[in-house]
């Protein structure tokens, strides 16, 4: 259990997207410990992630969708609304990262730069859109997009992915201004380096990354999907109904603001 609350989200319904695994996987274990019915939402193995959570399917529901997708992204929210009438909280976790090579940034391709854009940014907007009618209709709600350390940071042969992460952090401030008025609260969890099932088979990734992670860290230890848990469900709970537009960033001590 990722805390004592076991109904804190007791009648909500969250949805995350890339939930199948990693991070998306916790955060979708720990809402479904606390009480609220999941949506788990992936391009592969959503229904399979959903049935370990919920054998028989009552409270989580899988559903395959991409977020670069409009009419998926429209489904996935509809397929949502009708299992369990709600929308209450939208986490954006869906992203590429750990297949990103690493190179200098005059060596990166328009396509790739415009695909890691289309899921990182787009796909957030695409599932903000989705969401905003049934949580207007419901007089609020709450959306939480996963950033990274790594835009305030500044990490070298990255440049789409960080600035495309950096893009996350400034929607957040800006729906945040935008959607208040409507008891729509939009924070950000930026984690640092995280070991992920993706990220222990990205082997050149592991073994430059982690090292560097480590070094900067005042908790030096790894960090693991679990550790993200706690602050996401802070940010979509009563205990932050005054809190907006903010971004916390959890990656153990290494970027002090």
């Amino acid at each position: 259990m990722h805390g004592a609350q076991g109904a804190r989200f007791e009648g909500k319904t969250a949805l995350v997207t890339g939930g199948a695994a990693g991070i998306g996987l916790a955060v979708a274990r720990g809402f479904m410990e606390q009480g609220a019915r999941v949506v788990i939402v992936d391009v592969r193995g959503a229904e399979a992630a959903a049935r370990s959570l919920d054998a028989d399917g009552s409270r989580v529901l899988g559903v395959t969708a991409d977020v670069t997708v409009d009419a998926q992204v429209e489904q996935a929210v509809a397929k949502t609304l009708a299992a369990f009438g709600s929308v209450d909280i939208l986490v954006n976790n869906a992203g590429i990262a750990t297949g990103i090579p690493p190179r200098p940034f005059e060596e990166i391709g328009t396509e790739e730069w415009m695909r890691v854009y289309d899921v990182n940014v787009v796909g957030v907007f695409r599932f903000c859109s989705a969401v905003l009618g049934p949580m207007k209709a419901a007089g609020g709600g709450r959306i939480v997009n996963i950033g990274s350390a790594a835009a305030f940071k500044g990490v070298p042969l990255l440049l789409h992915y960080v600035s495309s992460k950096g893009a996350v952090l400034a929607m957040t401030k800006s729906l945040a201004k935008e959607l208040g008025a409507h008891g729509i609260l939009v924070n950000c969890v930026a984690p640092g380096f995280t070991i992920s099932p993706s990220v222990l088979e990205n082997e050149g990734q592991m073994s430059q990354s982690r090292a560097i992670s480590l070094q900067g860290r005042s908790i030096a230890r790894d960090q693991y999907p679990d550790d993200l848990v706690g602050a996401v469900l802070f940010l979509a709970s009563a205990d932050s109904s005054f809190i907006t537009g903010q971004t916390l960033v959890v990656d153990g001590g290494t970027y002090l603001h």
